[in-house]
């Protein structure tokens, strides 16, 4: 999620703690609840649009997929896959694509706010949220449209290839900025 010269957050978060290790526990705090709202809105996203398509649905939690995130986390590599959104009934290609769409669409609206945020922000340390925000959810929607099952991606491609491209398109852009940007900020 951090950039190669994101070395002014931790000085940074040094600056308002006092000490290293505080400095870490305050950015793994932030990280820690961009990574829960992120996929919870993600997941939410999958949820609404299934019920839109009058659908049942609900969120289950996998409690393999939480130590795996937690662990994965640990070690530097963040793999969240602590649950997901059953659908029950009849679900055709289109549907499918439509629900699979909608968790890396609000991943893409919060890069967007995210980059707004730090091109509005520029120079306040606000930015640090922002940054965090869009790189946060520029991954997540990336990885999740990956063309592989049982990813996002796979289900939209199936349904629409088109949408899968303009969607990869956007994911793509948004992460590439957000890393383009480190040389923009100044504290």
């Amino acid at each position: 999620i951090l950039y190669r010269n994101s070395g002014w957050i931790l000085n940074y978060f040094m600056y308002l703690t006092g000490t290293e290790a505080m400095a870490y526990v305050l950015l793994f705090l932030m990280c820690a609840v961009l990574v829960v709202i992120s996929f919870l809105f993600h997941e939410l996203g999958h949820k609404f649009m299934a019920q839109r398509l009058g659908l049942w649905s609900e969120y289950r939690m996998f409690n393999l997929g939480l130590v795996i995130t937690l662990v994965s986390s640990l070690v530097g590599f963040l793999f969240a896959a602590p649950g997901a959104v059953m659908i029950n009934g009849y679900v055709n290609k289109k549907e499918n694509g439509l629900i699979s769409i909608a968790g890396p669409a609000v991943n893409m609206v919060f890069a967007a706010i995210g980059i707004l945020g730090c091109l509005v922000f520029n120079g306040n340390p606000i930015i640090i949220f922002f940054m965090l925000l869009a790189s946060l959810n520029s991954a997540l929607a990336l990885f999740n449209l990956l063309p592989i099952p049982p990813f996002d991606g796979s289900k939209i491609v199936s349904w629409s290839p088109v949408i899968w491209v303009v969607a990869i398109a956007i994911a793509v852009l948004e992460f590439l900025c957000i890393r383009g940007m480190d040389l923009y900020y100044v504290l």
